[in-house]
């Protein structure tokens, strides 16, 4: 087995306190690495180095034939405006922004799939923000352009139960829904928050109707604890518990009759019926968090920490190193970590621990991704000295397993993408860009693009290297482009829990 090597760049989270408001809000990679939302967190200064792989990257997939696909080519796009801005060498001026946008704009608008559209529109848009750019590149009247107002007219075009996987028909209006929490999200991120509640149309008001068209409890819970978090974060927190209706609680009424309803999703591998309920609850609870008024939700219905603590000694070991990072945050922003988790410590040791037992090559999602959530939970936590180089060749080593099954393999790029994601955060992303012996001397980077289908047809998860690699690039713009306008106000919303 090849041996890794230190890493090369500071982890840039050491314990919860140092957490920022847009980690606190969005700590899981499930909503960068699925949904495309709170890209480019844990900033770094530019590193010439990184942009190069992140460039070789692209041009693997180019070579595949994959960039056939508009969002990939957006995404390739993106990343080569975002490493110039970001590099010191190379500025810009404003008309070399303005002529270098055109070409973004453009692979957007030729993204068919208008959920994917909105997708990348928002990340472009998030984008934007994160730079510190004029977000006259995108809102100009003199040009006519009013991007934001373009792709909040898409999310009409979403219908509902489009999702081809496992859960087909338990969505309903799901889509909608997450396609509306970023774009929400995204022009919150420009300062045009009140345009949503501004004008002929309450957009808020309309997003927040949508919980009660999406059929299936969890997905109306792990949905909607975002949508809740977003606009609880623009200050539209009266459109959520006022005007004569609480979607908090009705929320979390519809999770209570998960039994009756019997609707439960469908995962890749087999999972206990606990994950199920632990799962839209703890992200919930991050929701309630954000609400302004926690007390008056962690006691409705039932004791919803004591039925978290409960659900969490419940589900299997593998599920808990999913739920654990979930779990701790959520506690951490409601304040009540300590006093519902006297020893930490423990609790993270033993999640962290599990390496040692999860083969990540077994499967895609309940192993594969398992170690992306124990080095992040190791990272903010405070305790990396729990994560060494054998866990790390462990997981860079797993990826030929996958091909055990058709399904494994054609799924392999979403575990690849969350170690991507993980390996760049904590310094290690070199690992997947060297030769190693369990590729017989390549890298896991070009061995895994390499078996793709060609144009990568097939997997139809690809998008999540692409969110991986955008991230990785946003990354660089340096820690003194840190928190947003827009998180920087959030802190109020913890109610000081810091």
């Amino acid at each position: 087995m090849t041996s890794t090597s230190l890493p090369l760049f500071p982890v840039p989270v050491d314990g919860l306190r140092h957490l920022s408001n847009e980690t606190r809000v969005m700590a899981t990679p499930w909503s960068r690495m699925v949904r495309g939302i709170g890209l480019g967190q844990y900033p770094i200064p530019y590193d010439a180095q990184g942009a190069a792989r992140i460039r070789q990257a692209f041009a693997l997939l180019a070579a595949k034939g994959v960039e056939r696909g508009a969002y990939t080519r957006f995404s390739r796009l993106l990343s080569d405006f975002v490493l110039d801005v970001v590099d010191p060498g190379r500025p810009l001026r404003s008309a070399d922004l303005e002529r270098r946008l055109g070409p973004v704009l453009d692979a957007v608008r030729a993204e068919e799939n208008p959920y994917f559209r909105i997708m990348a529109g928002c990340v472009l848009m998030d984008a934007v923000a994160k730079l510190g750019l004029d977000k006259g590149l995108l809102v100009n009247s003199a040009t006519g352009i009013d991007f934001p107002a373009e792709m909040l007219a898409v999310v009409d075009t979403i219908e509902p139960d489009r999702i081809k996987d496992e859960n087909a028909g338990r969505h309903g209006h799901y889509e909608k829904l997450s396609a509306s929490t970023a774009v929400f999200l995204a022009i919150g991120q420009l300062g045009l928050g009140d345009r949503l509640v501004i004008g002929r149309r309450n957009h808020v008001r309309e997003a927040l109707e949508l919980l009660e068209k999406i059929p299936a409890p969890f997905f109306r819970g792990r949905g909607g604890a975002m949508l809740l978090s977003v606009v609880a974060l623009l200050g539209h927190g009266r459109a959520i518990h006022g005007e004569g209706r609480d979607h908090i609680k009705e929320v979390l009424d519809y999770l209570d009759r998960a039994d009756e309803l019997n609707l439960p999703p469908a995962f890749p591998q087999p999972m206990s019926e606990s994950f199920t309920e632990i799962y839209p609850l703890l992200t919930m609870l991050n929701a309630i968090a954000l609400s302004g008024r926690p007390e008056e939700y962690l006691t409705y219905g039932r004791d919803r920490l004591a039925q978290a603590r409960e659900l969490l000694a419940r589900i299997t070991p593998v599920e808990r190193t999913h739920m654990g990072l979930y779990y701790i945050v959520a506690l951490h922003n409601l304040g009540r970590l300590d006093e519902q988790v006297p020893d930490l410590d423990a609790l993270v040791e033993d999640i962290v621990g599990q390496w040692r037992h999860i083969d990540p090559g077994a499967n895609y999602f309940l192993n594969g991704i398992s170690y992306a959530y124990i080095i992040q939970t190791a990272m903010l936590t405070g305790r990396m000295d729990l994560i060494g180089a054998d866990t790390l060749d462990r997981l860079v080593d797993g990826f030929p397993d996958l091909d055990r099954t058709d399904d494994d393999r054609i799924n392999r790029p979403y575990p690849f993408a969350y170690t991507l994601n993980v390996l760049g955060e904590i310094g290690a992303s070199h690992l997947l860009f060297e030769p190693r012996e369990a590729y017989g001397g390549a890298a896991p980077l070009a061995w895994v693009v390499d078996r793709l289908s060609e144009g990568g047809q097939e997997e139809h998860r690809l998008y999540m290297l692409n969110h991986a690699l955008v991230s990785y690039a946003l990354r660089m713009r340096g820690t003194a482009r840190g928190e947003t306008p827009l998180f920087q106000g959030a802190f109020r919303l913890f109610g000081g829990n810091s």
